[in-house]
């Protein structure tokens, strides 16, 4: 018997732009989706993918690679198939349907990174009424690497508010940010100093911003740990992770809330 049913929010960006005109290739990281997810149903969680559109996420092709799996071959094996085969990753199922079908149905809502969020998850309606929902419950709220961006949505202006920060308005972006529902909290995101070789040596370009000055100038209280080493942090009902590598403590830490919610009913 299922323990509850846990929403993971995918991204459907493939490009994303970069400064001076132009964009880069991105797309959503293939560990921080599937570890999390596997992670979950081990533990007796079911799980279910869905993005803006219904389609499946776009796996950056710079996260298909046995070293994002501790370079164990068996394991980056084992994801593979799960996300082209299991049917919690190939529903096609759109953010909106959810909704319609009920949120209360989900215990929990599960957001991984690669730098899609911050292109679409990022100022998408459907993504803020889910993160909204999730707050006013107190809900378990995971968002891992570029996923913490998602937040934004949860403004009722975060589009705009994501057009300031292209335009280079900060004074215009901090005022459409008044009143978001994570004001306040601490979170870690992915950082500068990681986004660097990503900007450097793929998107050959640099990035209009970067997340942790993004989400500070938004109200939150943001702390990055040592690049490339696993940094989670909890905060009321929200858990954020760092990076790729902090894939598996951020599964640990929701299914831990997961089970402290169900030993409270």
């Amino acid at each position: 018997m299922s323990k509850g049913k846990v929403l993971v929010m995918g991204s459907n960006a493939t490009r994303i732009e970069i400064q001076g005109g132009g964009t880069g290739p991105t797309g959503q990281y293939l560990n921080e989706t599937v570890v999390p997810m596997m992670a979950l149903i081990e533990a007796g969680y079911d799980v279910l993918l869905a993005t803006p559109t219904g389609a499946k996420p776009y796996i950056d092709p710079a996260s298909d690679a046995v070293q994002h799996f501790g370079g164990d071959e068996s394991a980056y094996r084992r994801c593979k198939e799960f996300f082209a085969s299991d049917p919690s990753t190939n529903t096609g199922r759109t953010l909106r349907s959810v909704i319609e079908e009920g949120l209360d149905n989900y215990a929990a809502v599960f957001a991984p990174g690669g730098q899609g969020p911050v292109v679409d998850l990022m100022q998408d309606p459907d993504s803020g009424e889910i993160l909204r929902h999730f707050h006013a419950g107190g809900k378990p709220t995971a968002l891992l690497c570029h996923g913490p961006i998602a937040s934004i949505s949860a403004m009722p202006r975060a589009k705009e508010f994501r057009a300031a920060l292209i335009q280079g308005d900060r004074a215009k972006a901090a005022e459409l940010a008044k009143g978001w529902q994570y004001a306040g909290y601490r979170m870690t995101v992915y950082s500068g100093s990681e986004e660097k070789p990503i900007e450097d040596n793929i998107l050959h370009g640099n990035l209009y911003f970067h997340m942790p000055e993004t989400l500070d100038l938004a109200g939150a209280k943001t702390t990055v740990g040592p690049d490339f080493e696993p940094h989670v942090v909890v905060d009321r009902e929200l858990i954020t992770g760092q990076n790729p590598r902090s894939d598996r403590p951020i599964a640990a830490e929701l299914i831990a809330a997961l089970d402290r919610a169900n030993e409270a009913r």
